[in-house]
């Protein structure tokens, strides 16, 4: 039999298939082999117990995909998850997570959270902080229902992953998407700004029969350390139109004259905040390679 993996918790997975839900194991010949079965993989497997829905994973079908953080496969989009407060964006962060899904080569868009405490210039700023980077950007506020439609317009035919920092309400935006108490939720915990009783593993949800939508846990760092700096400008799709044109071939768009990069971020082509976060990421990965 044929299933979709739609949970993992403690070497149990859900598996979806034609009859209904099997919770099953992993035969021990992926131990052997160091592999591991993810939430989204397409997999064989054979019943053990039909009374207690129980079966065994005896293959895993070649994957699409595979994400570490989420740890995922077979992603059609990543929804980036941010809130505009509480706790505070960290955009230094978003940046790295929007380079491992370019290196991942998985579409990404970004939904701005919590958009009821935001003020008066805090859309219109991020608009400008992304643009010309080609990824969608919805805003939403799950407390007064705004912006969720037009999201979920997005989705349709897509297998999505959630991802984000804990506390920037996923669980909340999942439970309004199904208009259900699909997951549980928490709130922020005020010693270290950080939720609490959030997500603790990725799980399926169906929205359609085309349309899945993967909850995945809250992530508090990036690591993009594997990357050469020399290729880090090809991971700042604004850059695209102005690379190859500077007065150096060799150019990294950082300190040397004649660059067109830089001179389209002075005349706000490039905005100046993606620019500075690409400087400081190619100072850091250059250290790495140097040492």
């Amino acid at each position: 039999m044929v299933g979709k993996i739609v949970k993992g918790v403690g070497g149990l997975y859900d598996v979806s298939g034609e009859n209904g839900i099997y919770h099953c194991r992993a035969r021990g010949i992926f131990r052997n082999k160091k592999e591991k079965p993810l939430v989204g993989d397409i997999v064989d497997y054979f019943v053990t117990s039909e009374t207690d829905r129980e079966g065994s994973i005896t293959a895993i079908h070649e994957r699409k995909n595979r994400l570490i953080r989420p740890e995922t496969a077979n992603v059609d989009l990543i929804l980036l998850m941010f809130s505009i407060r509480d706790p505070e964006p960290n955009f230094d962060m978003l940046n790295r997570y929007l380079i491992m899904m370019k290196d991942a080569e998985i579409e990404t868009a970004l939904a701005v959270t919590k958009m009821d405490l935001a003020g008066g210039n805090d859309a219109l700023r991020i608009r400008e902080a992304f643009k010309n980077t080609g990824m969608e950007i919805f805003f939403l506020s799950v407390k007064e229902g705004s912006g969720i439609d037009e999201l979920k317009a997005f989705l349709p035919g897509k297998t999505t992953a959630l991802a984000g920092p804990s506390g920037v309400g996923k669980s909340s935006f999942l439970n309004r998407l199904l208009d259900r108490e699909a997951m549980e939720t928490g709130t922020l915990s005020e010693k270290i700004r950080r939720g609490k009783n959030t997500t603790r593993h990725s799980e399926i949800f169906l929205l359609d029969e085309k349309t899945f939508i993967f909850d995945t846990p809250g992530f508090t760092s990036v690591d993009i350390t594997y990357l050469n700096e020399e290729n880090l400008q090809l991971y700042f799709p604004e850059f695209e139109p102005f690379i190859g044109g500077c007065y150096y071939n060799s150019c990294r768009h950082v300190k040397e004259p004649g660059c067109r990069v830089k001179e389209a971020v002075e005349d706000g082509s490039i905005s100046r905040f993606r620019y500075e976060s690409y400087v400081k990421i190619y100072e850091e990965l250059k250290q790495i390679r140097r040492y």
